[in-house]
Parts: structure tokens; C-alpha cells; sequence
């Protein structure tokens, strides 16, 4: 198997263009053969994040209100994830797990950066951790970031110094979508500080739709991270409009916000269609969290909590991945996955290895393409904010401050309505004893408060 990583992106497209290498990976066919065609190089990676995106807001996922089609045609031609989990309730050390295919607790990237000015400006994804743009990069890919970074706001932290070529966005976890002349920008291309006027969601489209057009000889890693559906609450009349229906003020500018983001990404894959770049691009679109449901009106229906929580409805999430003659389409699959998944995924359709670190994220094609039947993840464990929690097979035992030890039986009750942990001790001490074998094996948070211990409480 070929390797990239030490090839310069010059050294890399010289290659393809001679056509004198056969790029061959065994669970994609489509690397094979000497043919001068989109196949005959690795994969175009989209990597879509949504912001505070809940589990039930897609009509692919049963939302009624909020048509959603272009988002939905990734699932369509594709396989939707109907257990699929992110590794935190919460904006940035999601983004953390994400981007490393590590879970973000090994090291200490358990909350959002925050504190004081001089305090937040030191914190972000460690250097020590290689991400995935830094990887793909070194493999000859041209890597773009547009949106949210929410990983690091100074010094080697920033986007132009962790392997992206051209960044367009912000660096922080919020940001206006209407521009202001009398609010401070925070919008940047590359290093500089711009105005942009125009609706915000609209501009990352048009910028996601210009980097491909830009880079499409080149093999791409777009990362698309919208700030939408996060709060600030701003949608433009274009978008409200067309649900006057809705009575619910809120509700309303929150289904302006998604429709902009569908548009968004209708743009994005109209122009890898465009280019004729789709049938050799990994697309995929996962939320970052479930939704705030009291700020937004959100719907993470029908699972029980919200963002910040353990519970399904915080770390639960959208999630689904087309790969066109490659992986499945129209395919819902239910074992669950998680977002550290993406990058193990990537690196194996790239024909890349990262021999530097352990991952604990998966590649997902042979589970996929049904090369293996069993789940892609026996376990998965989750530590936010002094709350535990560990999936293993159907059973999740959830352990917060406020409501202490909980065991469901997923396969049965998806709202998590019916706490087994009294009928089943055995279990319960078999589960418990396995995420305290996790926990105590990692190291403590980098910065925020340290993790205190869950207290055992009865349910009421």
C-alpha cells in the first residue's frame, strides 16, 4: 500500500498526472487502475459540522415543519447513522474528538476554552495532537476550513497553523449571522480580519462552493463548519418567508436558520456535482451536539435531554455519510457510531495510517459495505462536566450529579424512561465497573474546573 505522507502536494499531483501509480486501498475498488479520471486518486473529503443541530430537526429524521432536502440527499445516497454519537454534549471538546479521532478526554480537552482573556487565548487543541487537515495535508490534499474553529484562538492554536491552506470564518464558539456595522467583525480570511456582509450562512456557502471550484484537479479536504443552528437567533426575510406559517416567533427564526444551512449545503454539493467531483467525494454531515432546546425551540425528540447533558438528546446526534459507489445508498444503518469514526474512515479511503497515535474512532467501510457484521463499537464511554457515561451494546448506564446512577435498555426505550438499575445490580456493577476503569486511566482537564466525582442519588 502506498503511503503519501511524506510527499510534498507537488511531488503528489505529478504523480497522479503521469498516471504511473495505481492507487489501491482494499475496501475501495475505485482507487484501482491507471485510468486519468477522478478514481484514480484519493478521495475529495466534505466534512460538514452543524452547530447545536437536534436529533429530530431533519425531515430525514422525522421533523414535519422544516423541509430539509438537501441535507436529506446525503442520506439518500448514502447511509444515515440512527446511533450515531459525538464524543461531548458540547461545542469545542466535540470538535476536539472529531477532528483527532481520539476521544478528547486523553488529552484534557474536556470543555469549552474559557476564563479570562489571557486564560481563554492559551487554550485549544494541543499541538502534541495531530489533526485530521494536518494529516491530509502532508498527504498532498489541499485543506480549507470554513466556518466555526472553536480550538484555539492564538499562537500555533489558530487554523493556518494546524494544517488548513485557506481559512474563512471565526475563531470563537459564537458569532452574528446579520451583519452590523456597529458590532465588532470577527470574521477572518486566513489571518486578517474582514467585513462581511453578507448573511452569514449564505457567505459560508459561497466560500465552500469557491474553494472546491478552486481545487478541484487537486484532491480536497473541505471542512464546512456552519455555526447554524447555534444561538445568536438571526434569519434573513428570504428565509422567514417561507415559514409564516409558524406562529412561534422563535420557531420560526430557527426554521429560517436550518433552511439557510439546507440551502447552504445544496450549493456545496451542486458544485462537487458541477465539477464532477462527486462520485469520488466522501461527504459527510453531523451535528456537534443535540439541540438547547430552552433557547431554541430545537427538537431532539424523541430522546430525552438536551446539550450539555449525557442523556441521548445531548450526544445523540444527526449523522450520515454518502460515498457514492463506494458505500450503500438510501441505507439506514443502527449500530451505533461515533464522530471519532471520521477520521480512521478518511485515512483508510486516503491509503494513509497515522502510526503516531491511537485512535479510537473506527474506519467504517467494511462495516458499511458488510464485510463484518459485528458492531463497528462494543463500548463507548462519554465524561462531561463531573457526569459519566458508557454504551455498551444496547445498555447505557448514565451516572450525573442530579440524578445519579440510570440504566436503560436503548433497543427498548430510546427516551431513557425507564431506569433498570434497581432490577439489574449484576449489570449495573459490570457497566459500572468499566467506565471507572475508563475514567481513572485518563488524565485530569487541561483547564476549567476539575471533575468531581458523580454523587450517587436516588431517581425521583
Amino acid at each position: 500500500m502506498l503511503r503519501f505522507n511524506h510527499l510534498t502536494r507537488r511531488e503528489f499531483l505529478a504523480m497522479i498526472g503521469a498516471g504511473s501509480t495505481a492507487l489501491a486501498v482494499g475496501d475501495c475498488p475505485g482507487f484501482a487502475g491507471n485510468a486519468p479520471n477522478q478514481n484514480d486518486r484519493p478521495p475529495n473529503v466534505v466534512l460538514i459540522f452543524a452547530d447545536d443541530l437536534g436529533y429530530g430537526e431533519l425531515s430525514c429524521q422525522g421533523s414535519k415543519d422544516i423541509p430539509t432536502p438537501h441535507i436529506d440527499s446525503i442520506a439518500k445516497n448514502g447511509v444515515r447513522f440512527t446511533n450515531g454519537y459525538v464524543t461531548c454534549p458540547l461545542c469545542s471538546p466535540s470538535r476536539a474528538g472529531l477532528m483527532t479521532g481520539r476521544y478528547q478526554e486523553r488529552f484534557g480537552h474536556e470543555t469549552n476554552p474559557g476564563g479570562s482573556e489571557q486564560v481563554r487565548y492559551r487554550h485549544g487543541l494541543p499541538i502534541t495532537e495531530k489533526n485530521l487537515a494536518e494529516r491530509l495535508k502532508a498527504a498532498g490534499y489541499a485543506t480549507g476550513l470554513v466556518g466555526k474553529w472553536h480550538l484555539g484562538f492564538t499562537g500555533n492554536l489558530v487554523p493556518w497553523k494546524r494544517g488548513f491552506d485557506e481559512f474563512f470564518g471565526f475563531l470563537g464558539g459564537v458569532h452574528h449571522y446579520i451583519y452590523d456595522p456597529d458590532k465588532t467583525s470577527g470574521i477572518m480570511r486566513g489571518s486578517k480580519f474582514i467585513q462581511e456582509k453578507e448573511y452569514l450562512t449564505d457567505a459560508f456557502g459561497r466560500e465552500a462552493v469557491s474553494f472546491i471550484d478552486r481545487h478541484k484537479s487537486e484532491p480536497i479536504f473541505l471542512y464546512l463548519a456552519y455555526n447554524a443552528v447555534h444561538n445568536i437567533q438571526e434569519a434573513t426575510e428570504k428565509y422567514l418567508k417561507r415559514f409564516e406559517s409558524i406562529k412561534d416567533e422563535k420557531r420560526r427564526v430557527f426554521a429560517g436558520m436550518l433552511s439557510g444551512m439546507d440551502d447552504a449545503v445544496g450549493a456545496t454539493l451542486r458544485a462537487l456535482h458541477d465539477n464532477k467531483l462527486e462520485d469520488n467525494t466522501i461527504v459527510f454531515f453531523i451535528s456537534d451536539n443535540g439541540g438547547p432546546t430552552h433557547v431554541t425551540t430545537s427538537n431532539n425528540g424523541p430522546l430525552r435531554g438536551v446539550k450539555a447533558q449525557l442523556h441521548e438528546g445531548g450526544i445523540r446526534v444527526p449523522y450520515m455519510m454518502q460515498w457514492k459507489d463506494h458505500i450503500p445508498e438510501g441505507k439506514a444503518y443502527e449500530k451505533p457510531v461515533v464522530s471519532m469514526d471520521v477520521v480512521p474512515t478518511v485515512l483508510a479511503a486516503a491509503g494513509l495510517k497515522a502510526n503516531d497515535t491511537q485512535l479510537d474512532g473506527v474506519n467504517l467501510i467494511p462495516y458499511l459495505k458488510g464485510k463484518s457484521s459485528k458492531p463497528p463499537h462494543d463500548t463507548l464511554y462519554w465524561r462531561f462536566d463531573g457526569n459519566l457515561a458508557i454504551r455498551d451494546g444496547d445498555l447505557k448506564l448514565v451516572n450525573t450529579l442530579k440524578y445519579g446512577e440510570e440504566l436503560f435498555d436503548l433497543s427498548k426505550d430510546i427516551g431513557e424512561q425507564n431506569n433498570l438499575a434497581a432490577q439489574n445490580p449484576e449489570k449495573l456493577a459490570e457497566l459500572r465497573q468499566k467506565l471507572s476503569k475508563w475514567d481513572k486511566d485518563l488524565p485530569r482537564t487541561m483547564w476549567g474546573l476539575p471533575v468531581a466525582p458523580p454523587r450517587k442519588q436516588k431517581q425521583p
